[in-house]
């Protein structure tokens, strides 16, 4: 019998089947070499349009069009970069790749900071000129949002001297990055079989999945006793990130740092605090949840990881990558044949990396640029979990895919608000996949599990990090330090509100602020709990077989940036300026819970 091992491969190690193909993007880093020094040509030649962006029509347009091939170059050179390093994020040469073309990126941000000043100090007469002109019909929506944004555009030199400084304000991010990803290791922890295993990122999640409640409390108690040692490094970082939103939003005259963040995709702050308001106001349905799975564990209370282990522990399986990507491509049939045609080049044209291997950044993305495939990148081990993970970042590489065929590079780029609606409407196309396709009743009772466990952490769970980044974001803007007891006890009071009294939580969750790389995202959780509860929707209308449904949804994806969120949303079916959608996808979960409690 062969040893089993505890230590991870290294990428060069994991078969070439398994890995994502960047040669795809640059086949030789020379060429990479030779895009980064055209960066400097293009940047001069947009840069010779200062002054004249008034002088006519065409001359916009043609100032538009430099500007565009300059960043769509960047981002090639910039993607390439991030997805070489973040396979392995130990080889120093490759986060090198990544500072260049960041350090690049700030400063043609610097030096093009003139652009949108420039327009915005036009008279109002030229400027809607300029939006109704023939050879602006392409930026058409890009003007619209210049004029909105007029009030909050700085001077020519302050804005020069914010894009030159964007590489510095990100030091916080990326230094909270680096530790986390590449310096933090934590202690071995003996699994469900008594062998010591290198506690990582990525086999976090298997060790909280055990059935074993020693082997989950020992690894709980290894993770954030490792976070506690750095709690003071990392309130520093975090700290910083909060103040650089702060700052940001106070000089560019925002009443707050969550109303700067919402701007750009015109929502209303009324519809993240209507998010934390319907959450909170369906906390009972999760509360019976909690003591659903206490009964299940035969507990009278439970813990922060007592709550990730299947209630059907017989049933956990073990899922070879093969029969992951059979199950997501059947699943997503319901999508039709054009959708399935182009979800097979996923796997065809290697998007995806697959494995976890040592200094592999942890967690799963997707990832790409106009000119590139959209890469997914996994840490899959063999999880139920993992295959969901699957079609979540098939989701976002898909919605890439059709808008980068359907849209010019100008408006192709859609909204991160929308953007967790295409993933997690194939998680849910694959749980009723899986669900129709398996008759053994405690495998449907694991699904079912997974199923509210989906909702409790997409919408209860990141409503709870959307109010404390709200929290955390409140009181920097009083003037109140965020030490790590500031962080920790509001993390605490807050976790307690929104777990009731059937879990008694360890005290080290108070750390957890420590470990969410979300938190320095700038306010973007508060997007996976809006995605969800479109996609409770949205999955429906396709299952219905209505063609005309189907076609609203494809729409959807091909929309790019072409309208607002909003209305784009509007468009594919469901309205999310109100709490209705929320409302309606809590009213799901509920049913599931009050199935599992009748199956158990």
């Amino acid at each position: 019998m062969s040893k089993k091992k505890t230590t991870l491969p290294l990428h060069s190690e994991i078969a070439v089947d398994m890995t994502w193909d960047l040669s795809a993007i640059y086949d030789d880093q020379k060429k990479w070499e030779e895009d980064f020094k055209k960066l400097d040509g293009l940047l001069s030649a947009a840069a010779a349009f200062k002054g004249r962006l008034g002088e006519s029509a065409s001359v916009l347009a043609e100032a538009f069009k430099t500007s565009d091939e300059l960043e769509r170059i960047g981002e090639k050179v910039y993607v390439y970069a991030h997805l070489l390093s973040d396979q392995d994020t130990s080889i120093s040469a490759h986060r090198a790749l990544v500072d260049r073309a960041s350090s690049k990126f700030a400063e043609i941000s610097g030096e093009l900071s003139w652009f949108e000043p420039e327009l915005t100090a036009l008279p109002d007469k030229e400027l809607k000129k300029y939006v109704d002109a023939p050879e602006l019909k392409l930026y058409k929506r890009t003007l619209e949002e210049i004029i909105r944004d007029k009030a909050h555009t700085l001077s020519d030199k302050e804005e020069r001297l914010m894009g030159m400084a964007s590489d510095v304000f990100s030091a916080s991010g990326k230094t909270f990055s680096t530790f986390n990803n590449a310096d933090l290791k934590f202690p071995k922890v003996k699994d469900e079989d008594g062998t010591k295993v290198e506690l990582t990122h990525g086999n976090y999640i298997n060790f909280l999945e055990s059935a074993d409640r020693g082997v989950r409390k020992k690894a709980f108690t290894a993770m954030y006793d490792t976070y506690y040692k750095f709690r003071n490094t990392l309130a520093s970082t975090l700290q910083g990130n909060v103040k650089l939103h702060t700052f940001s939003a106070k000089i560019r005259k925002y009443p707050s740092a969550l109303e700067a963040s919402l701007f750009s995709d015109n929502v209303p702050v009324e519809v993240y605090d209507n998010l934390i308001t319907a959450v909170r106001g369906n906390l009972p349905a999760l509360f019976k949840y909690f003591k659903v799975r206490a009964r299940a564990m035969k507990l009278k209370k439970i813990d922060m990881y007592d709550l990730h282990n299947p209630l059907v522990p017989e049933c956990k399986q073990s899922i070879s990558w093969k029969q992951a990507c059979k199950w997501v491509r059947e699943a997503l049939k319901p999508l039709g044949e054009d959708y399935c045609s182009k979800l097979d080049k996923a796997f065809e044209q290697r998007w995806i990396d697959v494995h976890e291997c040592k200094g592999k950044r942890s967690g799963a993305y997707s990832s790409g640029c106009y000119d590139s495939y959209p890469y997914v990148l996994l840490n899959y081990t063999n999880t139920l979990s993992d295959v969901f993970t699957l079609a979540h970042e098939l989701g976002h590489s898909m919605h890439s895919y059709y808008s980068n065929e359907a849209q010019d590079y100008h408006n192709a780029d859609y909204r991160i608000f929308v953007a967790e609606v295409a993933s997690t409407t194939n998680e849910l196309l694959l749980h009723h996949y899986l669900m129709n396709k398996c008759t053994d009743k405690n495998f449907r009772l694991y699904l079912l599990n997974h199923h509210a466990d989906q909702f409790r952490g997409t919408i209860y769970r990141q409503t709870m990090f959307a109010e404390f980044e709200k929290i955390i974001h409140q009181k920097a803007e009083q003037g109140i330090p965020l030490t790590a007891d500031e962080l920790s006890q509001s993390y605490f009071k807050l976790n307690n509100d929104y777990h009731g009294n059937i879990v008694k939580p360890d005290q080290r969750i108070e750390m957890e602020w420590a470990r969410i790389p979300h938190f320095y995202y700038n306010f973007y959780v508060y997007k996976y709990a809006t995605g969800l509860s479109a996609a409770a929707e949205l999955s429906k209308n396709i299952l219905s077989g209505d063609p005309g449904k189907l076609d609203a949804y494809l729409g959807f994806l091909k929309a790019g940036d072409t309208k607002d969120v909003l209305d784009i949303m509007k468009n594919a079916g469901v309205d999310l300026s109100t709490p209705e959608p929320v409302n309606v996808a809590l009213e799901e979960f509920a049913r599931t819970v009050e199935q599992l409690d009748n199956e158990l």
